[in-house]
This record gives C-alpha cells, structure tokens and sequence, in this order.
C-alpha cells in the first residue's frame, strides 16, 4: 500500500513540474550603453596622477537579463577597473526598484581595465583632497561620474530586460594557453618575485600556475537558431594597453573579431576570470604582445570553439541565483604605521619613493577609510544557475588563480565560469601560500591571510546547493 501511494505521489509531481518546465523557456535580453568620462579626467590603473587626453575605444556597460517564470537576474559588465561596493550597492537598489528584478539577483562588476577612469580608490580621493587645496576646486572631480555611472546602469539593465526574448542557451570551454602567464616567479635566492623581466637569468620557474580555460555561454536565436551573444570569461589582466586614451583594452579587438565571425550585432559580455597573478607578459621573450593581437587571439579560439561543437546544450533551463556574504577581517596597522602612512601619500607618485613602499602606503590609508564601516568587509559571493550544466560564480576583489581553479574543480556543473571583481573592488585576495611568500599582491591586500579560502568554500557550498 505504501508502494502504491509513493508511486501515485511521483506521478502526480512529475505530471505537475513537466508542463511547467516547458511552459517556461529561458529568456534573455542584451544592451549596450556607452560609459566613457569627459576629456581630460584622471585614469586609473598605476600609481601616479594620469589625466586622459582622448579615447581609443569607448567604453561600455554591458547587461544580460535572464528570465525563466517569475525568475529574473541580471549579470552587468562594466569596462572599469571596477567598480567599488558603494556604487554597486547604490545602482543595484535604483535597478531594483526601476526593473523589479531583486537586488539578490544583480550583480555589477569591471572588466579591470588599466585605461579607464579613476573614479574611487584612496588615491582617487588624495588627489581630489590635494586639487581643492591648492585651487580651492577639483576640475576632475569624480564624484558626478559616480553619480552618472549609477544612472547608466540603471539604463542598460532596464534596456536589457525590455529587449528579452526567448534563447537557446550553449556553453562550455575553450582552451587558450598562448597568451597568459603567472607574474610570480621563484628566484635563484628562494625569493618570489612579481614581474622580474623578460629574460632574467635569476628566475627558476613560476610560482604558480594558470587557467588556460575560456567560459563561454553562448546565446542564439530560436527562430534562426543564430549566435546573438556571448558571455565570455578568462583570466588574464587588462593592462596591455598603457598610455592616456580610454580603452576597453583586449576586450576590444575580441568584440571585433567576434563581430566579424557572427555579425555586426553580436554582442560579447566578458567578465574577468580569477586572474590577481596572471597577466599577458612571458618573460622569454622580449617583445610583449598588446591588446589589439591578445583580444584577437582569444577572439579566434572563441570563434572556433563556437563553430566547431565546443559548446553543448545543458539541461532543462532552470534559472535561480543563490548567494552569501563572507566577513573577512581587516589587516591591522599600529597608530604610529598609520601616521607615516598618511605623511607618506604625498610622496606616492615619486620616483625616489620606492614601489613597494607607495602600495603600502596607499594600503594602510584606505584600510583606515574602510574600518570607519566596521573591522571587517562583508564579501559578497554569488551564483548564477543558468540550467542544470550551467554556472556563474561572481566573486569581489582581484582573486588569485588558484582559488578560482579550486572552485571550478569542486564545481558539480558541467561548465562554471568564475569572474571577479563583482560588486566590490578591495584590491588583492591572494592564497595563504602567497601571503607567506609576499610581494606585491599580498603587500596590496586589505584582508587578512585565509579570506581567499573562504570565498571558496562559500561558493563552492553555493554551487552544491544549486545543482
């Protein structure tokens, strides 16, 4: 009798979720809207005052809205160095309310640009503070571009999700290990150096690895069954570009080339993966590639994973998004580190003034900004469940690889793409391996050893929970 009963029971759900399921197809929408500052305004990127001087490529926020019943999400893409968890927070609640899609469900992030404007950081603020006292006024004052941001945000979501309609939704991975490399190497002397040179005799071997794989969800047409869009992810830094023209860097020439391969529409949202170590420099050779023939490499093995049965179909759509917040502790400074920090920021920018002592300074003076909120950061790890063989996981600050790798392998998802820098820009997250071993990246950390491990298991937790 029990047998019967259960066996009454899952027909009666089977015949209830099956008509539901193909009554809700996956639907999905994508806009543009141009994000480029005025002329002149400072970039960011390095440590020293840059003023623009015009533009090589504008710059854009890029939105994909997913809706699936009476589920909604939208995933942002910013060409920022990122975007800081008081913006974020800001422009999520304004979406909120215009869209109607729940602030849980959004996420804003940079593509970490080196050639955008800097709008937020410590330094942002020095040099603003430095401006209005010596001139009484800042004529690069960032503080409207914040606001203008917000609404630039609010408009290219709310684009997005009028222009939704149903999709056919392919993913996988690609596989690019041309273009780059892990910056931390161990030196003859034991020691781990950050970007030591092309062709230095004292590096052994890297101190750590990549992740050659490229994320790509695809987005095509029912009707034509036609390539519309594409989130694509990789870790590798965006600073291969340099000077004083605002440019979305690689991402540039890979929009380009995927253009040429699937038309003048196509659309390419690409969200950086955990790439705080890694970045397009080799150290055996002299001559470094830059982001025109970067973006058009990654661009061909996009194309060619696209075209050639790479991607598969997951299973039955099944949008849903999940998150968590992870408090991570502050690093702590003695009251008489602080106070040579804050003299010491009017010597940042100098050349007599060494690296390493500008990035701790600049550290230790925002560290101080950030513990007027509390001795700890609440860091947001969320993700995006797009079918069954399907993820997203957003991350905030600059991770390392290897965190990210560790996500991917725990994922049970068929594909995961891990980006970073989502929500909030707090600098570095290193492994505690590297903490150890020092350096740049640990030096331009905020949060303490161990905080990296612990967005793993979060979204690691969260991934097992969705699938």
């Amino acid at each position: 009798m029990k047998l019967l009963r259960l066996v009454v029971l899952l027909t009666m759900i089977a015949g209830c979720i099956l008509p539901v399921r193909a009554a809700e197809p996956l639907r999905a929408g994508v806009a543009l809207v141009e994000i480029t500052p005025p002329v002149p305004f400072r970039m960011s990127g390095y440590f020293f005052e840059r003023l623009s001087t015009g533009t090589k490529d504008p710059l854009f926020a890029r939105a994909v809205v997913f809706q699936q019943g009476k589920e909604t999400a939208a995933l942002v893409f910013c060409d920022l160095l990122g975007v800081p968890r008081e913006v974020s927070a800001a422009a999520r609640e304004k979406i909120g309310k215009t869209t109607g899609i729940p602030v849980a469900n959004i996420t804003i992030t940079g593509t970490h640009t080196h050639t955008g404007p800097l709008y937020f950081t410590v330094l942002s603020d020095y040099f603003h503070d430095r401006a209005v006292a010596k001139n009484g006024t800042d004529p690069y004052d960032s503080a409207p571009y914040r606001a203008t941001l917000i609404e630039k945000l609010v408009e290219v979501v709310s684009q997005a999700k009028a222009a939704v309609a149903p999709v056919k939704l392919t993913s996988g991975y690609a596989v690019e290990d041309r273009i780059a490399f892990n910056r931390r190497f161990v030196m003859k002397d034991g020691s781990v150096g950050w970007n030591p040179g092309a062709k230095n005799p004292n590096i052994v071997r890297p101190a750590g690895p990549t992740d050659p794989q490229v994320g790509i969800v695809l987005l095509s047409s029912l009707e034509k069954a036609e390539p519309q869009a594409a989130i694509v992810s990789f870790a590798m830094h965006l600073d291969t570009t340099g000077g004083t023209l605002y440019s979305a860097d690689y991402v540039k020439s890979l929009s380009d080339r995927l253009q040429r391969e699937f038309g003048p529409n196509f659309k390419t949202l690409f969200g950086t993966g955990t790439c705080g170590n890694i970045n397009h420099i080799d150290v055996t050779r002299q001559e470094q590639r830059k982001a025109d023939a970067l973006g058009e490499l990654l661009g061909d093995t996009v194309a060619k994973a696209i075209q050639g049965g790479a991607l598969s179909s997951g299973r039955e759509p099944a949008l849903a998004v999940r998150s968590t917040k992870v408090m991570a502790p502050l690093q702590k400074y003695r009251p008489d580190e602080i106070a040579k920090a804050k003299a010491n920021m009017e010597r940042v920018g100098a050349r007599d003034f060494p690296f390493l002592e500008t990035v701790e300074t600049c550290k230790i003076v925002d560290i101080e900004r950030l513990r007027k909120f509390g001795d700890e950061v609440p860091l947001e790890v969320q993700v995006f469940r797009l079918d069954g063989d399907t993820a997203i996981v957003m991350l905030p600050a600059e991770v390392f690889v290897e965190l990210g790798l560790a996500i991917k392998a725990a994922s049970p998802f068929k594909t995961t793409l891990v980006v970073e820098l989502a929500n909030d820009d707090i600098a570095y997250i290193p492994t505690k391996q590297a903490f150890a071993e020092g350096n740049y990246e640990p030096t331009n950390s905020r949060v303490v050893r161990g905080t990296g491990e612990k967005l793993v298991e979060a979204a690691t937790t969260l991934l097992k929970e969705l699938h």
